[in-house]
């Protein structure tokens, strides 16, 4: 079985997806599979234009070109027309449900349209349950049988992080810079922190804009930091020394930041909001969405030291739980199941 996966999104800055994607190809090839890498470099896949070109063009160009038995579109997105099965990995239904502010034909696109493509895909994976029963709820009479839960791997790097203490006053926070990461709720929380700095990690967006206004109007403007985008060793170190990594998010269909903690031994905190409280299961404090004052108070004990030996103590479990090899071999009865009907 030759299977051709969707890479496009490793190509550039890579964010989640493109983690995703790169863990699942190694981890795949590691089991015997035979796996195309599909990918154009050339086409910049953060521009709209050129993104709906890679999906409905010379996405389904590669795979016939790569003699595929099944297609693994594993970013969202699939071509409307493809011969073999095809297997989609839907992340969330972000686009559908807290990405209002965005731009109509971006909704529509990643949204709707994608939405409509999936009844027609062989089989679907999503990354929790929580996506899974969010896709059902918008796909009425959908075959429930047709959707696996796969969880997505933690890298080896990060479950191998040699980790001591944390320094006691870094709060970290991993991903874009969007409105739906709620990091407005980290900077209100601050003022309650003396001492504590916010370091926020990924690509911006116009809502970055905003956090910094608040925290000039806050008074602590001085005590946040927006790094971009950093290279892979300057994240693990972020990892490595800070205190806590925090994620407030409204909604995740996943939560790679916090998957990452937990196998780094990082404690971590997160919001009781979509699929985070499965993912971080017994392992990391769940705190209301906006309660700033729970959040102020379960960050203090985090920079108190008071949440590192329990995160040391439960990260065995997590990698066991976020595991390549795992997802893997479970991706592989996908795509068995795809083509054979």
């Amino acid at each position: 079985m030759k299977v051709a996966v969707d890479a496009q999104l490793t190509v550039g800055t890579a964010t989640g997806i493109g983690e995703y994607v790169r863990g699942l190809v190694a981890a795949l090839r590691a089991q015997g599979a035979d796996v195309a890498e599909l990918a154009a470099p050339e086409l910049d896949p953060w521009r709209f234009d050129r993104r709906v070109l890679w999906d409905q063009v010379r996405l389904p160009q590669y795979a016939r070109a790569a003699g595929a038995d099944v297609l693994h579109c594993a970013s969202g997105t699939m071509p409307l027309r493809f011969e073999r099965p095809i297997v989609v990995t839907v992340h969330d239904v972000a686009w559908l449900r807290v990405q209002g502010h965005t731009r109509p034909y971006a909704r529509y696109y990643f949204g709707t349209f994608a939405l409509q493509r999936y009844r027609r895909a062989a089989r679907v994976a999503v990354d929790s349950n929580f996506s899974r029963d969010e896709l059902l709820e918008l796909l009425p009479g959908y075959d429930p049988g047709r959707i696996a839960v796969v969880y997505p791997g933690v890298a080896a790097d990060y479950c191998a992080l040699d980790r001591g203490r944390g320094d006691g006053r870094t709060i970290l926070a991993v991903g874009t810079i969007e409105r739906r990461k709620n990091l407005e709720l980290l900077v209100r929380a601050l003022p309650a922190l003396p001492g504590a700095r916010l370091v926020a990690v990924g690509p911006p967006t116009p809502y970055r804009n905003e956090c910094e206004s608040l925290a000039a109007a806050l008074g602590v403007d001085e005590r946040v930091s927006f790094m971009g985008y950093v290279d892979r060793d300057a994240l693990l170190q972020l990892y490595a020394g800070c205190a806590v990594v925090a994620v407030p998010s409204r909604y995740e269909g996943f939560g790679y930041a916090a998957a990452q903690a937990l196998c780094a031994g990082t404690p971590c905190v997160v919001s009781d909001a979509s699929a985070l409280r499965e993912i971080a299961g017994d392992d990391a404090p769940v705190v209301a969405l906006d309660d700033v004052d729970a959040w102020s108070e379960a960050l203090a004990a985090a920079l108190r030291g008071e949440r590192d030996a329990p995160a040391a103590g439960s990260r065995d479990a997590a990698r066991a739980r976020f595991s390549w090899d795992a997802a893997a071999r479970r991706m592989l009865d996908v795509y068995r199941a795809s083509v054979n009907g």
